[in-house]
């Protein structure tokens, strides 16, 4: 770490809990952030000014006019662009010095598991549920943390899914692949731009803590986060062990 990357990140580095031990396994790390709009917004600009060392971005979808009051990544002039590229764009003028990573469409249950795999800490920034579980899958299967936020009109959701952690619950656990889930996007019933950022903000903070190595994390736990009231919950969550995903893990017996 030179002088430069002292003076940039010296306000993570006086944090008793991070310092320069944690800055530098920031530095080293690698996030894999799979969408790019509400949720991924806030995330990847939050992660490129910490100075995360690769940052590989997944979105096929392009910059809409109707994204812009929650998209903060992305600008009126680049509308019509490549997600990926904007953020990419924006982060790198907080950022020059990380390596982005754009990949420019929907990857497929096989592409996911190859980028996951590559990961340190993986974030679910996407819309619906078939990624979702997806993404969930090709974690419990690389062994790789998740951070995975929700957010649809005033209310907001977040949890870490750590399958390193024999007690953690995956993805599945809480939302079973095989459950009856009305599909809601903010298309149709609308999303409060603050509540969106603040659910990829949280995200980005999960994300860093596990790089760091700063505890602990949010894993075992739901937290849920009301706009309207501007209240936080929380409740324990279990892992299940009938879980058709995670209820047998690699190294694992069943009783």
């Amino acid at each position: 770490m030179d002088d430069q990357d002292l003076l940039r990140y010296s306000r993570h580095i006086l944090l008793e809990e991070f310092g320069i031990d944690g800055q530098e396994r920031v530095s080293a790390g690698h996030v894999l952030v799979i969408g790019a709009g509400g949720l991924g917004s806030p995330a990847l600009l939050y992660l490129a000014a910490a100075g995360v060392g690769r940052i590989t971005i997944v979105d096929d979808d392009r910059v809409d006019l109707t994204n812009l009051q929650r998209q903060i990544a992305h600008s009126t002039e680049r509308v019509d662009a490549p997600k990926v590229r904007s953020a990419a764009e924006a982060m790198r003028a907080l950022n020059p010095t990380i390596r982005i990573d754009c990949v420019e469409q929907r990857a497929s249950p096989t592409e996911l598991r190859t980028l996951v795999a590559e990961a340190d800490v993986v974030l679910d920034c996407s819309d619906n549920f078939a990624t979702r579980h997806a993404i969930n899958q090709a974690c419990v299967s690389a062994g790789r943390p998740l951070v995975a936020g929700a957010a649809i009109r005033f209310d907001g959701q977040l949890s870490v899914y750590d399958s390193r952690d024999a007690s953690s619950p995956c993805y599945a656990c809480l939302f079973p692949p095989d459950s009856e889930f009305e599909e809601t996007r903010c298309a149709v019933l609308g999303a409060f731009g603050p509540v969106v950022g603040t659910i990829g903000t949280l995200q980005a903070n999960e994300a860093l803590k596990l790089l760091a190595g700063v505890q602990p994390s949010l894993a075992g736990r739901l937290l849920m986060f009301d706009g309207r009231r501007t209240t936080f919950d929380s409740m324990k969550v279990a892992r299940d062990p009938a879980c058709g995903v995670c209820g047998h893990r690699p190294g694992e017996t069943r009783a």
